[in-house]
């Protein structure tokens, strides 16, 4: 996992001297990538990492990127959703990219789907630019007949 601005997106360079701007934040966003599995197991480092890159006082932009994450279940949705509290009181938001239709399952059992609706890259989650919904599932993961 990476709680920090990614360096590599020439177009979002991190620089804390750029001023705050509620849709198009860039150098403001920060953003944590998760890769492999999100259970009980590896809740506690997520955890760790949603509550490091919110160090500071000010607005909080945060793209959450799930899209390397191959599983999750409910142990993340409480760090999830307190990163998302934090951001609304301090003035900004908190996005989540994930392409799997299991994660969206999670969100959606959890009833916080509208609160993170998805975001297929993090470039679109910067702009605010929502992807389609994924099809869905039951919850035996199979399409519905």
């Amino acid at each position: 996992m990476n709680p920090h601005p990614d360096p590599h997106d020439p177009r979002h360079p991190y620089d804390p001297r750029h001023p705050y701007d509620h849709h198009d934040p860039h150098g403001e966003c920060r953003t944590v990538r998760a890769d492999g599995e999100l259970d009980l197991t590896t809740a506690p480092d997520f955890t760790r990492d949603l509550e490091d890159v919110r160090h500071g006082t000010g607005r909080l932009f945060l793209v959450v990127d799930l899209s390397r994450v191959t599983f999750m279940d409910g142990s993340v949705l409480d760090p999830l959703c307190a990163a998302w509290d934090d951001c609304q009181e301090r003035r900004g938001w908190a996005r989540v990219v994930y392409t799997r239709p299991g994660i969206g399952l999670v969100l959606r059992a959890a009833s916080v789907d509208e609160r993170f609706p998805r975001y297929a890259t993090a470039h679109d989650a910067r702009r605010g630019v929502a992807a389609e919904p994924l099809k869905e599932y039951s919850a035996a993961g199979d399409l519905p007949a």
